[in-house]
């Protein structure tokens, strides 16, 4: 108890200290660098750790061979992960990045202790076993976790929270693929982060410091250096165009099967169905395409040099290697299978993300739409250049992040002499998929609880603002059975001028106005004849507790009542004023504002 009292004391001292000596915006500098510097630690470790386990189980495995072992790896992975989940830290896990957005939109940027250290572990075993989805997700979620509570201590207010979160982010994806300024890009688009250019020195703080420190641990080479003696020629752009339709036709496609899977597993009740029914179906996939093991960015190496032996090996296909049919007919199989290998890793109860997935789908298409075009043209267009743009196109269209895409791809693989081609089918991806999804993958799950966060101001301080900070309960009651002189002394004594009508289990029934009673509440020869039930007026519409407050605004805007009543099954709560909601909307948005 004493140690408690000191680190609180000393919390307290240091925070005076900051006050006296260190501007508010110089101190969310330094917290961008300290952020920065934990969010690429956590993620270098996070990846060395995956390349451990991963070396451990499959060192000695012959590329001529097919392994029995990868039925096997994914179910044990996913097993252990279960057990820690659910028997062990006895927390829950979402999707990472659906977790940041929904603490930004509805938590005020609070995100729970837990999640600094449990994604990390719990991705870092999935995947290592083999969990066929990415690190990407549980490494921004592990890095968002850490800047939301160290700013949550500092006492930061909600804007500098947000932006701290956004550092974190952004130093997540920098330290993993060393691409710092794709990194900034993600953390604005994915993110949608309302930034002043003032705010995004603090991004640029995080993304370099998280860079220095993957660069230190893991050398300073990019993800895929490779080098593409073809340019860019005008005669190329149909290719381009009907590549870019084409990825972001195979976006929806990916959307719509995690989305559709994910649906089926939550219909299984029991959390061990779940992990035997997904490990089954996934162990199959992986064993007949070995490929799928893991993040996949072994393969997306080997393709990006021009290596296409990742289709071919440790697998019953080696034999079939260097013919055309054969390759096209794998490569469409990888792309079918690969969304599905996903999609049972978290329905089984693996924790990972989808950007390594959606990497690996669009670099499979792109060779493939690229072997097609030489083996029935009779061409010899680089397949790399296909593999990196299709990487771009389904990258683009299921994040909903087409400049994203374009920057990841030109910094990866420092090939900026394809940024026409690469913006070509990034933006024709985006644009295909938003016809049919107009919001990305992770966003869906936001959109169905209505707390979708958007760059629109207005629905972002509604988002923030809640029911039942705004129930308003000084308000006399009068009861159903009450007579007008009962009614008059209760005026008496009211200081509001609105009478709520219930009974005596609490019942709501309507109102009272003065306006409504004004006439006859002089009169004493009606006190004892005249009653409440003739008197009151219905609600034409109300509210409950827990009600979005973007329905409530249109509640107030569609009708002309200055107070709404708030009814929970029926019970009477209180009022809702349009005053009080302006006012408190107001000062949110001045809050928000503030740079």
């Amino acid at each position: 108890m004493a140690k408690k009292i000191n680190r609180y004391n000393f919390l307290v001292r240091f925070l005076r200290w900051r006050i006296r000596h260190i501007s508010s915006r110089n101190f969310v500098l330094l917290m961008a660098i300290v952020v920065g510097v934990l969010s690429g630690l956590a993620t270098v470790l996070m990846k060395n750790l995956v390349y451990l386990i991963r070396t451990i189980l499959t060192h000695g495995f012959s590329a001529e061979v097919h392994n029995y072992l990868y039925f096997i790896y994914p179910a044990i992975g996913i097993a252990i992960v279960i057990i820690l989940v659910h028997l062990v830290l006895k927390v829950r896990i979402g999707l990472g990045i659906p977790v940041i957005l929904h603490a930004i939109s509805s938590t005020k940027g609070a995100i729970k202790p837990h999640h600094m250290f449990s994604s990390a572990l719990t991705s870092t075993i999935t995947i290592g076993f083999g969990g066929s989805i990415g690190l990407e997700g549980p490494a921004i979620l592990t890095g968002g976790a850490i800047g939301s509570n160290l700013a949550q201590l500092f006492h930061m207010n909600y804007r500098q929270i947000i932006l701290i979160i956004g550092c974190a982010v952004t130093a997540a994806i920098a330290a993993l693929f060393k691409a710092p300024i794709a990194a900034i890009i993600f953390a604005i688009e994915v993110l949608m982060l309302d930034l002043t250019l003032s705010s995004l020195v603090p991004l640029l703080f995080a993304s370099v410091s998280a860079t220095l420190v993957s660069y230190v641990a893991l050398g300073q080479d990019v993800l895929n250096p490779i080098k593409i003696d073809e340019v860019f020629h005008l005669r190329q752009v149909p290719l381009f165009i009907l590549l870019g339709i084409f990825t972001g036709l195979l976006s929806l496609y990916f959307t719509k099967v995690i989305v559709g899977v994910g649906d089926l597993f939550e219909k299984i009740r029991s959390r061990w169905s779940r992990w035997l029914t997904g490990s089954i179906f996934l162990g199959v996939i992986i064993f007949l395409f070995p490929s799928l093991y893991g993040e996949g960015y072994g393969s997306i190496n080997r393709a990006l040099s021009g290596d296409l032996g990742f289709i071919f090996d440790k697998s019953g296909y080696y034999t079939f290697q260097g013919e055309a049919i054969s390759t096209m007919v794998l490569l469409l199989l990888l792309v079918l299978m690969k969304v599905f290998a996903t999609a049972l890793t978290i329905g089984a109860g693996g924790i990972g993300g989808i950007i390594a997935p959606t990497l690996f789908t669009g670099m499979a298409a792109g060779l493939l739409f690229g072997t097609a075009f030489n083996y029935f043209f009779h061409t010899d267009t680089s397949l790399v250049l296909f593999a990196l743009v299709g990487m771009a196109g389904v990258f683009s269209g299921v994040l909903h992040a087409p400049l994203t895409g374009i920057f990841l791809m030109a910094e990866i693989t420092v090939a900026y002499n394809l940024i026409i081609p690469l913006m070509l089918v990034a933006g024709l991806s985006y644009a295909t998929i938003r016809l049919f999804q107009p919001v990305s993958f992770y966003h869906i799950h936001l959109k169905r609880r209505k707390q979708l966060f958007t760059q629109d101001k207005d629905k972002m301080v509604l988002s923030l603002m809640k029911v039942d900070k705004l129930i308003e309960t000084n308000f006399s009651t009068v009861r159903l059975d009450a007579s007008l002189g009962d009614l008059v002394e209760v005026i008496a004594k009211s200081k509001r001028n609105l009478y709520p009508v219930i009974d005596d289990e609490n019942n709501y029934y309507g109102v009272l106005n003065m306006d409504s009673v004004r006439d006859v509440m002089f009169l004493p020869q009606h006190y004892k004849t005249v009653f409440i039930r003739n008197l009151m007026a219905k609600s034409p519409v109300t509210i409950q507790p827990g009600e979005i407050m973007e329905d409530v605004a249109h509640k107030f805007h569609q009708s002309t009542e200055f107070n709404i009543p708030v009814l929970d099954n029926g019970k009477y709560v209180g009022f809702v004023s349009r005053a009080r909601l302006f006012s408190s909307y107001r000062q949110l948005l001045k809050k928000w504002s503030e740079d």
